[in-house]
């Protein structure tokens, strides 16, 4: 190996030549402090998401020309501040352009498309009707699409599958767009940890090597009180305190039902069917204590007193349920054996094509301290395309639609009213996500955590707010963890504190940043027809999200400093 600093440049970070064989391949080591002062390397690396915040909230300019701006502010970074070789950042922003619009934009724009051909079926006005059918009450009918049935769509799928899918159904209920995107995003957080069938705690064993059944109880006993806390919250921010304090029964079912089952679920079984089993039980015991109870005050979606209005809530027609609920049923159907490990392995197996990317693929190596040694990174596209989950939601609304009696030239037309209206989010999704994998390949990422990483004593609080940043700049729970697992762990073990706590401490600070990833607000204003007030959205929801992650921190931080919880929490 031959190695060669370009001292007269002021490069910090070296580059390896290796020779093995008859084959060679450069490697670019990260640097995390090119300026040599770390204060002001920090500042370098949240320039990006500062630029794309300022845009978006600030100057209100659309998601895609912000996320542009972003991008291209990142990639000036990584070239002349962290001295990444042109080439390679050139290809991590390619590697991310394409991850986002497979699977990331795979997952939106079909659930769209489901959307629109239940509008043209007439399907969503049976929707609405069904609903007031179980609770008339707003807040109500808030509580059981957000939370529960958008916990059922995370524990299935991820990837804003419950944003989009809820982000429509609220809408249809006649809740105000911004409320729909803002509400639907609010109540995905404590179902994020095992959103995907398990996938983020699975990813954070596999970069930490802790076990994946403690971590999972770790995880579940964190957001044991988010679960209950989130609901109460949700419609605190939706109709205020009195009026959330009228609907505290329900409230407190659902909560007390989904922590408790989490719990269990986690404990007993592990990571995988978590969020599944929990909102599926969460659902029906809140649907049969609404038979039994209802609110003195009934609020529409205005929140209108609407009680002198009331029709009483009735079983309503099996026929109309069920053709209301048919496209929603199939979907459901569809998700679950997409998200089946078995299946998933086999067709795998035939369909999925593994694309290295050349000269970028463990190409890249990222250096203690952000991880013990040092360890190059893959870059591999997976082009699943059968088994990918916005395959099984397109397979899925074609079958809709052939159920809901929808022509073939009506769904041809749906489907280029889709493409016209999702058209912009591609473009935002691709840029986000070569955002994020230029700063995750240029180590810009763990510049910031390393920052977080010397506050000493108070780690557990800021170590928390790391998982926060992870999800938020990248707008995945499992991303986060994979890049600040192992930094996670390391620090932990420098301080003589938990790893497991530390390491779960990233996931649990992570859920509470999904909310305001940049790709999770698009996917929101797309669902919800307001693709451009992705600032509008941001202001509803950031407060709430810096909020909650703060509250996670003073928890873990508790735990951390009272050895007796510590040892109650690992055992």
């Amino acid at each position: 190996m031959i190695t060669s600093t370009f001292h007269e440049t002021g490069f910090s970070a070296l580059l390896f030549l290796q020779n093995s064989g008859s084959t060679g391949s450069a490697h670019w080591a990260q640097g995390y402090d090119p300026t040599h002062h770390w204060w002001l390397s920090t500042a370098w690396a949240a320039l990006p998401l500062l630029v794309l915040l300022t845009t978006i909230v600030g100057f209100k300019l659309k998601a895609h020309r912000a996320a542009l701006l972003a991008l291209a502010t990142a990639f000036a970074i990584a070239v002349f501040v962290f001295h990444m070789p042109v080439i390679l950042a050139s290809l991590a922003a390619a590697y991310g352009a394409g991850y986002g619009l497979f699977p990331i934009f795979w997952i939106i724009f079909p659930v769209i498309f489901m959307y629109h051909l239940t509008v043209k079926a007439g399907r969503f006005v049976l929707l609405q009707q069904c609903m007031t059918d179980i609770t008339e009450d707003s807040r109500l009918q808030l509580l059981l699409i957000a939370f529960c049935l958008g916990a059922f769509f995370e524990g299935a799928a991820g990837f804003g599958t419950p944003v989009a899918v809820c982000g429509t159904i609220l809408l249809g209920l006649g809740f105000k767009p911004v409320q729909a995107a803002g509400l639907a995003l609010l109540a995905n957080t404590a179902p994020v940890a095992f959103g995907g069938l398990g996938i983020p705690i699975i990813a954070l064993h596999g970069v930490t090597g802790l076990d994946t059944l403690v971590l999972t109880r770790v995880v579940a006993v964190l957001l044991t009180p988010f679960c209950i806390l989130v609901p109460f919250w949700l419609i605190w921010a939706y109709a205020g305190f009195k009026a959330m304090l009228e609907v505290w029964p329900a409230i407190f079912v659902a909560g007390v039902t989904f922590a408790f089952t989490q719990l269990m679920i986690a404990r007993l079984h592990g990571p995988w069917l978590v969020d599944i089993i929990a909102s599926v039980v969460t659902i029906t015991a809140l649907v049969l204590f609404l038979r039994v109870w209802k609110p003195k005050r009934i609020l529409n979606a205005k929140l209108e007193d609407v009680t002198h209005l009331s029709r009483g809530v009735n079983a309503g027609r099996a026929s109309v349920v069920f053709r209301a609920a048919l496209p929603w049923i199939i979907l459901t159907m569809f998700v679950t054996l997409w998200g089946a490990p078995k299946y998933g392995a086999w067709v795998d197996g035939l369909s999925t094509i593994r694309l290295h990317v050349p000269g970028l693929d463990r190409v890249v190596s990222r250096m203690p301290p952000a991880v013990p040694k040092a360890a190059a990174e893959p870059a591999v596209f997976v082009f699943n395309w059968i088994s990918a989950t916005g395959s099984g939601i397109f397979l899925a609304a074609l079958l809709a639609a052939f159920a809901m009696g929808l022509r073939g030239r009506q769904v041809g037309a749906t489907l280029m009213e889709t493409v016209k209206a999702t058209r912009f989010t591609m473009v935002t999704i691709a840029a986000l996500m070569g955002l994020g994998f230029v700063t995750r390949f240029c180590g810009m990422d763990a510049t910031l955590g390393l920052a977080f990483a010397r506050t000493g004593l108070l780690y557990p609080f800021f170590g928390t707010l790391i998982g926060w940043l992870g999800t938020a700049s990248t707008g995945s729970d499992t991303s986060s963890n994979v890049l600040f697992g192992s930094l996670q762990k390391l620090t932990a073990q420098q301080l003589n504190i938990s790893p497991y706590i530390m390491a779960a401490a990233n996931s649990g600070g992570g859920v509470m940043g999904k909310m305001v990833a940049p790709q999770s607000v698009v996917v929101a204003s797309t669902a919800t027809g307001i693709y451009g007030k992705e600032g509008s959205i941001l202001r509803f929801v950031l407060l709430h999200s810096l909020a909650l992650a703060c509250l996670m921190g003073l928890l873990v931080s508790f735990f951390i400093y009272c050895p007796a919880l510590t040892k109650f929490l690992l055992n």
